[in-house]
């Protein structure tokens, strides 16, 4: 059975580099570059946010875990998945096998990259200490689910692309 599955999955909070860095290491490997949160705003017919405000988190998460599957069933290149998906097991269980990269941001790095909030929904209130928050909630599950951790603080998108490409080169 030849099923398809993603070269490389990208993990990590907001302001790790997710969509910048996996458009580059698409580039570069030659392959579709896929994100999740983008898929999500297609199938809902609206942007994260207004998902957020209209339907709330838990819906968002339904939508999430649902694009992560289909993803990772569909996608043949890198695949990003938005930074809160480690949060469902199922989707945690769902990476076992796959090529994982947690893009490891220190906070400073993050807030410089995300701005203060733009868009994103659960960083609306308090967007320094939401993410900080975040970060540490997060970190121990993007590190279960990594095969390797590449850290982008004070990095090009072009450097950090070049590192994952020689972990995932066969």
């Amino acid at each position: 059975m030849n099923r398809t599955r993603p070269v490389v999955v990208l993990v990590g909070s907001p302001g790790s580099g997710k969509t910048t860095v996996g458009t580059a290491l698409a580039a570069l490997l030659g392959v579709e570059f896929r994100d999740t949160d983008a898929d999500i705003e297609q199938l809902a017919g609206k942007p994260i946010p207004e998902i957020f405000i209209d339907e709330g988190e838990a819906h968002f998460r339904t939508l999430e875990r649902a694009a992560t599957a289909a993803a990772l069933a569909s996608c043949a290149g890198v695949l990003a998945l938005g930074g809160g998906a480690v949060l469902a097991e199922e989707n945690r269980a769902a990476l076992i096998g796959h090529a994982v990269v947690h893009l490891s941001v220190e906070l400073p790095d993050a807030v410089k990259r995300v701005g203060l909030g733009a868009g994103r929904p659960l960083l609306a209130i308090n967007p320094r200490a939401t993410l900080k928050y975040l970060m540490d909630q997060r970190r121990p599950l993007y590190a279960e689910v990594a095969t390797s951790t590449v850290v982008t603080d004070g990095r090009s998108p072009e450097e950090i692309a070049a590192e994952i490409a020689a972990l995932v080169k066969p």
